[in-house]
């Protein structure tokens, strides 16, 4: 999903600066429901100009995470600060301005039918009571942004989910925000579509600078836009870090299971065959990454360890322009396993004992 849509644009207009570094930091954000803890004291940041994203599965804490972040939610302890200030004990009144600089993108769109296109981008401004002119500028500089400046006086209806979504973005960015708040905003799109949406919010980010969290359920919108990830589970972050960093050395089960899906798995042929006692040949998986996975590994391999080591599948893709792969090689158990984990350890791969096979796979 590396495809760039770039639409025509306007002049780029830029954010204000903040005076901080970090637009979103989150200390210890608690909040049950009940006898249900949804957060158990989250702490995370998200720097000006980054793509964050949050996954997790459904039930994980993520829904409430984003209603405390802008306001519709109160923590039962913890502090939210956007943009250096603390919102979590602000009067309604008090949170209005604040809620502005904080943009949100929704899974089903939430346009109003009755009004063109044009009028929904502009709906922030009129609520802000800016003059009509001023808005439907806005809004014509908004809608060139992302592709749909003939669609000015159409209605939603008349739109595809993709170009419904666009819209969405551009009313999300109508008030100049610092942050944008992205809920599940592709779950709803073919496969195709969200490949264009997520290339147009990865363009948006880079020529405005803009500040984007990105919540979802799939590992692979991750992969494609975000800089780093945080996993959040049970209503904590589990694991975080860079997202080839993750993708390359996953610590938690979840982060393991939710990457299962993308990740190279052994063939089902193969795992159906592996038992735990020896056999003609040992499966084993290796995970490579950075230089490790640069490098004509398997070739060294076969130079330094006698025996017809085979790999048997898996590859190497590439995350943040860094190489990260998972190979299976088969390895026969007359000689050279232990030679071929070390080699393979000192190269810089994590290597795991899958099990063995009686025959030749």
């Amino acid at each position: 999903m590396n495809q760039h849509v770039k639409a025509e644009t306007a002049e780029p207009v830029h954010i204000r600066p903040t005076g901080t570094e970090d637009v979103v930091r989150l200390v210890g954000l608690k909040r049950s429901f009940g006898a249900t803890a949804a957060l158990g004291g989250v702490s995370l940041t998200v720097k000006k100009g980054e793509i964050l994203g949050i996954i997790g599965r459904s039930g994980a804490g993520k829904s409430t995470l984003i209603r405390c972040l802008n306001g519709l939610e109160r923590p039962d302890s913890g502090e939210v600060f956007i943009e250096g200030r603390e919102i979590s004990r602000l009067s309604e009144r008090d949170l209005q301005p604040l809620r502005r600089r904080i943009g949100m993108v929704f899974q089903h769109f939430n346009l109003l039918s009755a009004k063109t296109v044009e009028e929904n981008v502009a709906l922030p401004l009129k609520i802000e009571g800016q003059p009509r002119a001023e808005r439907m500028a806005r809004a014509a500089e908004l809608l060139q942004l992302v592709g749909l400046s003939e669609k000015a006086k159409a209605h939603p209806a008349s739109l595809s989910g993709g170009q419904k979504q666009r819209v969405g973005i551009a009313r999300a960015l109508a008030a100049r925000p610092a942050l944008l708040l992205s809920d599940e905003a592709t779950s709803a799109l073919d496969p195709e579509t969200t490949r264009s949406i997520l290339a147009l919010l990865k363009d948006i980010n880079s020529r405005l600078g803009l500040t984007i969290l990105l919540v979802t359920h799939e590992m692979e919108v991750i992969r494609s836009i975000a800089d780093r990830v945080a996993v959040i589970d049970a209503g904590r972050i589990v694991e975080e870090g860079a997202v080839w960093q993750i993708f390359a050395d996953p610590k938690s089960g979840v982060t393991r299971s939710l990457l299962g899906a993308i990740r190279p798995q052994l063939p089902p042929e193969i795992a159906g065959r592996l038992a735990a006692g020896e056999g003609a040949e040992t499966i084993l998986k290796v995970d490579v990454a950075g230089d490790a996975a640069r490098g004509p590994l398997l070739s060294d391999l076969s130079a330094s360890v006698p025996g017809p080591i085979r790999l048997v599948h898996g590859g190497i893709d590439h995350v943040q322009r860094q190489p990260v792969g998972t190979l299976f090689l088969a390895v026969p158990d007359s000689g050279g396993l232990a030679q071929t984990i070390a080699f393979l350890k000192d190269r810089g791969a994590r290597v795991e004992v899958l099990g063995h096979v009686a025959g030749p796979v």
